[in-house]
């Protein structure tokens, strides 16, 4: 059922305003419908007599998003890993160090650009060593924070006023996750992303856990996850969606490895489909399909054409791609097929 005002004269004039606008846009846009959804929504706001505060609140989410999407469109070409880690991190410490060269060799090696929160310490590590060209800041306002980093353009900063919407960019826009010790934001982030990435909320992507050596930041993360896993709060093959290391080489190697062969991921029709970077052999997929017949709820994993709805929507339609009945559960699991898949091309 369509999502209108019920309202003929008003539901007319909104058809009619976008109309005029996508015909501005010499009809370039194919979201026309979603655009009207969004001003059938704000309108009934005013019926519904919503309280000024969340209609504010509304108001500055809508607009940081639009803005946020905005800064990271015209590198949409590009893969971007997010690094996170304590604002108190001073330069002495070998964690900004560590910090510094990993956005460097990412950037230098491998053309990823790189996304902090736009403050000091590990933040301004990584932004240095990717280098202003190469970095973004999605900062977030607070009064005792002075703002951006220098080594951020102003045009690739945004600011944020909510966490929400931030996290949210955050996530959207980034393709491998770097997290260096921090504080409770740190720690927030990395429950955050691994609770997305358990549920099925978010597609899969590389999370890399790094310290310097010696630093034994990461030992307490693990404790904790032995004992989640010992009183069956989490499964032992959750872990699979992170790594620890003290290397800067292990992590860049882990960051590569998760695009080797899998590209990306989308649901089509309930079923899961896996995008990837080359051809794989059928006597492998009839391997994937016995090891990993525990995440299928029916059927084999198979070679497949691009769907009708990757094709109307031009997403990705050149890659081979496989398919599956994915079970919605058993990320974890996912996540070793996934690591098979890039193990299988030397």
């Amino acid at each position: 059922m369509p999502y209108r005002m019920n309202d003929e004269e008003v539901d007319g004039q909104i058809d009619a305003l976008v109309a005029r606008v996508v015909a501005g846009t010499a009809g370039l846009t194919t979201d026309a419908d979603l655009i009207r959804e969004i001003i059938v929504t704000s309108l009934k706001l005013i019926k519904d007599r919503t309280n000024r505060g969340d209609v504010k609140m509304m108001n500055t989410a809508l607009k940081e998003l639009r803005y946020s999407s905005l800064v990271f469109q015209s590198h949409s070409d590009r893969r971007k890993v997010a690094v996170y880690g304590s604002a108190r991190t001073n330069p002495d410490n070998p964690n900004y160090s560590m910090a510094e060269e990993f956005s460097r060799r990412m950037v230098k090696d491998f053309d990823y650009m790189v996304i902090t929160g736009a403050g000091p310490g590990i933040m301004e590590a990584s932004n240095k060593g990717a280098g202003i060209e190469h970095s973004f800041g999605v900062n977030i306002r607070l009064p005792f924070e002075s703002g951006a980093n220098e080594y951020l353009a102003p045009g690739k900063v945004i600011n944020f006023k909510y966490f929400f919407t931030r996290k949210v960019q955050f996530v959207k826009e980034s393709d491998a996750f770097a997290l260096f010790p921090g504080g409770f934001g740190t720690l927030d982030e990395a429950f955050e992303l691994l609770t997305l990435m358990q549920t099925g909320k978010s597609d899969m992507h590389p999370i890399v856990m790094l310290e310097a050596e010696g630093t034994g930041y990461w030992d307490a993360w693990e404790t904790l996850c032995e004992a989640l896993t010992d009183q069956s709060m989490i499964s032992k093959e959750d872990t699979n969606l992170y790594m620890i290391t003290t290397s800067i080489d292990e992590a860049i190697e882990e960051i590569v490895r998760f695009y080797r062969v899998y590209h990306s991921q989308r649901f089509v029709d309930g079923l899961l489909i896996l995008r990837l970077n080359s051809e794989v052999s059928d006597a492998l997929l009839d391997e994937l399909t016995e090891e990993f017949a525990d995440i299928i709820r029916s059927g084999v994993i198979q070679a497949v054409p691009a769907t009708q709805d990757e094709v109307d929507t031009d997403d990705y339609v050149d890659l081979p791609r496989i398919a599956f009945d994915f079970n919605m559960h058993g990320h974890g699991r996912l996540r070793a097929m996934i690591d098979r898949l890039n193990d299988s091309v030397a």
